[in-house]
């Protein structure tokens, strides 16, 4: 469910901000990786253990 918080959240910024999120499912990276490369956003910061945390920055094209 964080990419789909995290979608919702994105729609309310504008281009270049940033949005903290952070995640403990296991499929976070690669499905946050996705999310970003189609709609072009960017992932600026990502780590990871017990909790991952991302820093992602909204992009130009959708939002």
């Amino acid at each position: 469910m964080p990419i789909v918080r995290l979608s919702q959240q994105i729609k309310k910024v504008n281009e270049g901000d940033r949005i903290i999120v952070e995640a403990t499912d296991a499929a976070f990276e690669p499905d946050l990786n996705a999310w970003a490369r189609q709609l072009g956003h960017r992932v600026v910061e990502f780590s990871g253990g017990e909790v991952f945390r991302a820093v992602v920055e909204k992009g130009q094209r959708h939002g």
